[in-house]
């Protein structure tokens, strides 16, 4: 496995490439990966003229909730790509269910790639992949340049809580990075934490119990799949303590 699989299983918390033919397993239960489609579809609505005639990029889409919703709450034109084909199966078929297929478009790369190459869309979303596309100035770089002069980005990260020692940014330095990138934050949402526990709990029993079927199926591999439960429980302890998440929307 090369860089690209290292990033990505870690941006799932991960702890080896060896878990990514089983994340579609671990995962099949939950649908919106990540970012909350009612606090992106509630920051385009409030803040976004014309929305239905948007064109709006969603790299590491995951199973399409954020695509699918959007479409089918705003009318627009989305565009997902992730590097896991059962997700984007997964997303297509949502797409299906929710009667548009013809809104919604989906394509299995990596997101480095799509990056380089997909241009003038109105808003790009990015949720919470870590350095997938490098380190934070480097990723808002590279999303500045798939939109339109005055087009959108949204980004669903985290920073840390004051105080307390992180890996994350601070709230300041997020700020400061994106004056110094030149682009203005319209509005931001922090997680909603009084909610926050209450889905954590409700993912991690989803994905402890697929890890147990997992770890029945192969035995030899249940070190793996405890390694992943770990990481999850771990994160989520972050987030409910050291780390705030948010959504940012920015303007180019």
């Amino acid at each position: 496995m090369g860089e690209v699989e290292e990033k990505l299983v870690k941006s799932l918390t991960g702890e080896t490439t060896e878990l990514i033919p089983y994340l579609p397993y671990l995962l099949q239960d939950l649908w919106e990966l990540g970012s909350d489609p009612g606090e992106i579809i509630g920051l385009i609505k409030k803040n976004v003229r014309k929305v239905k005639d948007l064109r709006i990029l969603d790299l590491a889409c995951g199973k399409g909730a954020v695509c699918v919703k959007l479409a089918k709450e705003l009318g627009c034109r989305v565009y997902g790509i992730d590097i896991i084909p059962e997700f984007i199966s997964y997303a297509e078929q949502k797409a299906f269910d929710f009667g548009v297929s013809d809104l919604c478009s989906f394509r299995v790369e990596d997101i480095n790639i799509s990056a380089a190459r997909e241009r003038g869309y109105d808003i790009v979303i990015l949720g919470a992949v870590g350095e997938v596309l490098g380190s934070p100035e480097e990723t808002i770089q590279k999303l500045k340049n798939t939109i339109k002069p005055g087009g959108f980005i949204i980004i669903d990260d985290a920073y840390s809580r004051e105080g307390v020692l992180s890996n994350y940014l601070s709230r300041e330095q997020w700020l400061k990075l994106f004056e110094n990138e030149g682009i203005q934050l319209i509005e931001e949402k922090p997680v909603k934490e009084d909610e926050l526990s209450d889905i954590n709990d409700k993912n991690n029993k989803f994905i402890i119990n697929r890890a147990n079927e997992l770890k029945n199926k192969y035995p030899d591999k249940a070190a793996i799949f405890d390694g992943y439960v770990n990481s999850q429980l771990a994160e989520c302890h972050e987030l409910e303590n050291e780390i705030i998440g948010v959504v940012w929307l920015l303007r180019k």
